[in-house]
């Protein structure tokens, strides 16, 4: 979120803090959101750029030193002459995020504390759809829990989950309306985890996994702060993060962003939500994998498959070798990805189009296609500026964005982890 969303309304307003529990919990939050934007400030600082008397921070800054939130990082000069000022960065190594993906054939895992350093980063082979919902929830709980119990021997104590799913997501209430390539309909994915999780019981936040990507790209990716952004998935389904004016839209109901399912060929395959010649039929890492490697088409598939990630990897081989079966592929697959592009890019006008997962993998084969058919088809020359830009996180990105999500609801309120159970030991 920008400064200008965590500023203290002004007195009359109706979102004024109406007492001083609510107060002092929104200046925590003012003062953790300017360190977390920033690598570092001083005091000074931080009063000016959050409007908080210099006092205010100081007390502030007390409390949070003790909580061990923040702390003290050295020395900045200011000026030729002048007091010296004693800079603070956020800290929180003992306060943890959890980030979690469950996608068609595998459940990934992103660990972090409170300052963003990484303490876990897994992806579990699992099949997730011929297992069913009861069967991936019980596995999902054991990967968190396993995750959990890693992060505490690190001395972090996780403080929430984040999950990412292909999916329509209704975020309020942590229900995944339709996963059409899960065969899931209005699951209770939030309650059902935090039951599952037994012992660690944690608040679990749910999200589409597109969404949660753009906000890890946004965040820390190849186009960081770029406040006009679009990221696509590259996985058996094609989804869409847009950012606008550093903004996640979400739309009237929340369900923006469904690009892989935009009708592209009236005459294509069926797609998995039951309507044909959808963009990821044509895009999606199944439908590159039926004309890359038809012996190992997902179609034909009667046991666990191979992860994504090792199959991506055999085509990007035989792509280096010359095999012109799979470099027709990739062209094919290459064209298609810049048609549905331009009709982001005449929609949006981002200023990139970020691509994870497979189309990461193979951006150097798959990008020049794609960029020559956006460049042919965008409307005004203006645009064609926009640029396919590969992802640094690879398939990665969503975990990563589950546990972003969950440090924003901690600085959001951080009086959630200044609690007993959470104290940090003595250094």
């Amino acid at each position: 979120m920008t400064q200008e969303q965590h500023l203290i309304p002004t007195a009359g307003t109706a979102t004024q803090p109406t007492s001083p529990a609510a107060l002092r919990r929104t200046n925590l939050s003012l003062v953790l959101r300017h360190l977390h934007d920033h690598a570092s400030a001083s005091r000074a600082d931080i009063a000016e750029a959050t409007g908080l008397h210099r006092a205010t921070v100081s007390n502030l800054m007390t409390e949070l030193l003790e909580w061990r939130l923040v702390r003290e990082v050295g020395i900045e000069h200011v000026g030729a002459v002048g007091r010296p000022r004693r800079a603070v960065a956020l800290h929180g190594a003992h306060v943890g995020a959890l980030g979690l993906e469950i996608n068609v054939d595998y459940i990934a895992v992103h660990g972090t504390d409170l300052s963003g350093r990484a303490l876990v980063e897994r992806r579990v082979t699992f099949d997730t759809v011929g297992s069913g919902p009861d069967r991936s929830l019980r596995r999902l709980a054991l990967v968190a829990r396993e995750a959990g119990e890693a992060m505490r021997r690190a001395g972090t104590i996780p403080a929430g989950v984040g999950v990412a799913v292909p999916a329509l997501v209704d975020v309020a209430r942590g229900v995944v309306a339709f996963a059409p390539n899960l065969n899931w309909r209005d699951l209770p994915l939030a309650a059902r985890l935090s039951s599952a999780l037994g012992p660690m019981r944690l608040p679990v936040a749910v999200d589409n996994d597109a969404n949660l990507a753009a906000l890890a790209e946004y965040s820390s990716g190849v186009a960081a702060g770029t406040p006009h952004l679009v990221y696509l998935t590259g996985e058996v389904g094609v989804g869409g993060g847009v950012i606008i004016d550093g903004k996640l839209l979400r739309g009237a109901d929340g369900l923006a962003g469904e690009v892989g399912h935009l009708p592209v060929d009236p005459a294509g395959d069926m797609c998995g939500c039951g309507r044909q010649g959808c963009w990821e039929t044509k895009v999606g890492l199944a439908a590159l994998v039926r004309t890359a490697m038809p012996e190992q088409s997902y179609e034909l598939a009667d046991e666990l498959v191979p992860d994504p990630e090792e199959r991506v990897m055999e085509i990007a081989r035989g792509l280096a070798s010359g095999d012109r079966r799979m470099l027709d592929a990739v062209a094919h697959v290459g064209k298609w990805l810049g048609l549905g592009g331009s009709i982001i890019v005449n929609l949006f006008n981002p200023g990139a189009i970020v691509v994870g997962g497979y189309f990461a993998t193979l951006a150097e084969w798959l990008l020049p296609h794609a960029q020559a058919e956006l460049t042919r088809l965008v409307v005004g020359s203006p645009a064609a500026q926009c640029r396919f830009i590969a992802s640094g996180f690879g398939f990665g990105a969503p975990s990563r964005g589950a546990a972003t999500i969950v440090v924003n609801q901690l600085i959001d309120d951080p009086t959630a982890i200044m609690d007993p159970t959470l104290r940090p030991a003595a250094p």
